[in-house]
């Protein structure tokens, strides 16, 4: 009796040949922008110590309370599989004292991201991100290059459906005037509040802004703007990030309820939304956090960053420009063994000449064989059998016009490089 087979664990998925070459297409896009505005890429681990989470993202949040997949090793660790980018990127800012002989860099990351989600349409609990981050800035045209850069990525991409969400949540002066007056509509508010809200409320009220809850997100709206308690640095910084946006001719919109579900944020935060997929959602954002690094034991140094949800962009991009899968150039169709074996010898030495070849290693005929070459899409087909090897001369077709010629088997691969190259 056969065994069960084993399944994708649930929230997980493959991504398989088809998708991969539209993610490679997104990947090698944002690269390209990255690189041109002076970012460099960072690979950090998949797995941090938890108390770096604990201490960033902030202890009193879903993602550290509900979602993290954390564990204890053999020796006797708490580990955690990363939930988000930003703070392993600080601790090894921080580790490699990457600030000593210069504190201002740039970064990007791309990579798989773990949360204990509900599993819904676009959601994973094993999910991509596409980071940047700016460390070392304190100036607010960080803040507008990182929001600028969103916006050219998703043009490249012809994702053309977006708009900038920005909003300023103030820092360590002003924000404890605003929270006093939020506090008081959300005592208010208790009874329709939601029993995550209703805990909030008291630890981390401006978390309760950032609530998807229909109940509370009509309970906020009469909430006040923390813009109208910005002191008086904070209201001249996010006064610069809309006005230069604005002279950019990004278009965005100030939104009173945009919060970050992170701990760490202070000042500009922002969001991408689209409606390319029907209802306006956001498929990116980020914001500011000036005290990260001082938090988690490094120097006080300012920073930025992002992060794009690849798993919904990649939808995304799918449904308004998908990426064609590159046919092979040429596909030998070889008849017997011998020409089977010669026909292997050329596709390997084409192969590592830079040609995009297919050819099939088994005994098919060649009617077979042809439709092999038409399903791939191959642009043309080499035929050589044994009465070719004979005669001296293999058959080259072209799949387009069906027209064919004989090409002499002495020196086939020079000529065929010459050809395709």
């Amino acid at each position: 009796m056969s065994q069960p087979s084993i399944q994708l664990i649930r929230g997980f998925k493959d991504i398989l040949p088809g998708e991969t070459e539209l993610w490679q297409h997104i990947e090698r896009t944002a690269i390209d922008l990255f690189e041109d505005f002076g970012y460099r890429e960072i690979r950090i681990p998949i797995m941090e110590k938890t108390n770096l989470f604990a201490r960033s993202i902030g202890e009193d949040t879903d993602i550290v309370e509900k979602e993290m997949y954390t564990f204890t090793d053999r020796g006797k660790d708490l580990l955690t599989l990363r939930p988000e980018a930003t703070a392993s990127i600080c601790r090894s800012y921080i580790q490699h004292k990457m600030y000593a002989q210069d504190p201002v860099r740039k970064f990007y990351t791309i990579g798989p991201m773990f949360r204990r989600e509900r599993p819904q349409k676009g959601r994973y609990r094993q999910f991509y991100q596409i980071d940047a981050e700016i460390f070392g800035v304190a100036a607010p045209f960080a803040d507008v290059e990182l929001i600028l850069l969103l916006r050219t990525l998703f043009e490249r991409l012809e994702v053309t459906d977006t708009t900038a969400h920005v909003n300023s949540l103030g820092c360590p002066v002003c924000r404890p005037r605003f929270k006093e007056a939020l506090t008081g509509l959300l005592d208010a508010a208790a009874p329709v509040l939601c029993s995550d809200c209703l805990r909030r409320k008291d630890r981390n009220p401006m978390r309760v802004l950032d609530c998807k809850v229909p109940g509370c997100r009509e309970a906020m709206q009469g909430a006040p703007s923390i813009i109208d308690y910005l002191c008086d640095d904070c209201r001249a910084h996010f006064a610069t990030v809309t006005d230069t946006l604005a002279q950019l001719g990004v278009p965005f919109e100030v939104d009173k309820q945009l919060v970050r579900g992170l701990d760490y944020y202070t000042r500009t935060a922002f969001e991408i939304q689209t409606g390319a997929l029907g209802a306006q959602s956001a498929v990116a954002g980020g914001g500011r956090y000036d005290g990260l690094v001082g938090s988690l034991g490094g120097p006080e140094i300012p920073a930025i960053g992002f992060a794009i949800g690849f798993d919904r962009l990649a939808e995304i991009v799918a449904a308004t420009s998908p990426v064609a899968v590159r046919p092979p150039q040429l596909f030998i169709a070889a008849l017997g063994e011998t020409a089977r074996a010669k026909a292997f010898q050329w596709a390997t030495t084409l192969g590592t000449a830079g040609i995009g070849i297919a050819m099939e290693y088994g005994e098919k005929s060649l009617k077979a064989q042809m439709k092999q070459a038409n399903r791939q899409g191959a642009g043309q087909v080499l035929i050589v059998g044994e009465s070719e090897l004979q005669a001296g001369n293999a058959v080259l077709r072209n799949m387009a016009d069906k027209t064919q010629v004989e090409i002499p088997i002495e020196g086939i691969v020079e000529k065929l490089i010459q050809t395709f190259a």
